[in-house]
């Protein structure tokens, strides 16, 4: 281990760190999170979500909870504050958004909606490569079949966290290319699978309308999206999971 990194975890050890959820200085913190904030991401269900209006090709979409309070702060903390070792936590509430969505039985095939090359650089890697990678050890870990593939390249775009939701729509449609080989592999271990597109967040749904369009028009059938967080302005529906 480096020097840098060895005196960090010493020094995790003994001193109070901030809660990524809540901010709160407590010595005894589960992956960076405090007790507190803990129970209250895991006890959150996933369930259906929506947008209104949905852009065409999004298919059934399933988030864990509203993008508010501890569940926003700890995604926050994970993708622009550099708290990297929330990808295991986070990758395990994924992973109960995807058994609940899947149902139990059939292998499950994950895929995700990539960084652009410019945001990997500054977040330290692709962060839903990372969860991704997460939510199939967790559901190995659970006995079910879970394999990751990554057949989709994020060319460079800019900002759209001011954009309207047509603009979205539109930026969305220029912002993936399939990488080739990418997608003969993915060809190869969908048949029998549930073809899942995991994302961090759904707000228009525009980009995981385009993500899943581009994989259809390449042969890749996505059967659902499921997404860590859903805006409030399009919340959670409530429905009872089999």
């Amino acid at each position: 281990m480096p020097v840098g990194a060895l005196w960090q975890a010493l020094a995790d050890l003994v001193l109070p760190a901030p809660c990524a959820g809540c901010g709160r200085s407590e010595q005894a913190l589960r992956h960076e999170v405090c007790a507190t904030c803990a129970r209250a991401v895991e006890a959150l269900r996933a369930s259906p979500t929506r947008p209104d209006p949905a852009p065409d090709g999004l298919p059934a979409c399933v988030a864990l909870g509203a993008y508010d309070g501890a569940l926003r702060e700890l995604i926050l903390a994970f993708k622009e504050r550099g708290r990297h070792r929330l990808a295991r936590p986070l990758g395990a509430l994924l992973a109960e958004a995807v058994a609940a969505t899947a149902g139990p039985g059939r292998p499950v095939l994950l895929l995700y909606v990539p960084d652009t090359a410019a945001a990997a650089r500054a977040r330290q890697g692709d962060h839903m490569r990372q969860l991704a990678r997460g939510a199939a050890d967790r559901l190995r870990e659970a006995g079910r079949q879970a394999a990751v593939a990554a057949p989709l390249r994020a060319l460079p775009k800019a900002d759209s966290a001011h954009l309207t939701s047509a603009q979205r729509a539109v930026a969305a449609a220029g912002a993936f290319v399939v990488r080739r080989g990418a997608v003969e592999q993915t060809r190869r271990a969908a048949p029998g699978s549930v073809t899942v597109l995991l994302d961090d967040i759904v707000t228009t749904g525009s980009t995981l309308a385009a993500a899943s369009c581009l994989l259809a028009e390449a042969g890749i059938h996505v059967d659902a999206c499921v997404t860590l967080a859903a805006t409030r302005r399009y919340p959670a529906q409530r429905a009872i999971w089999p």
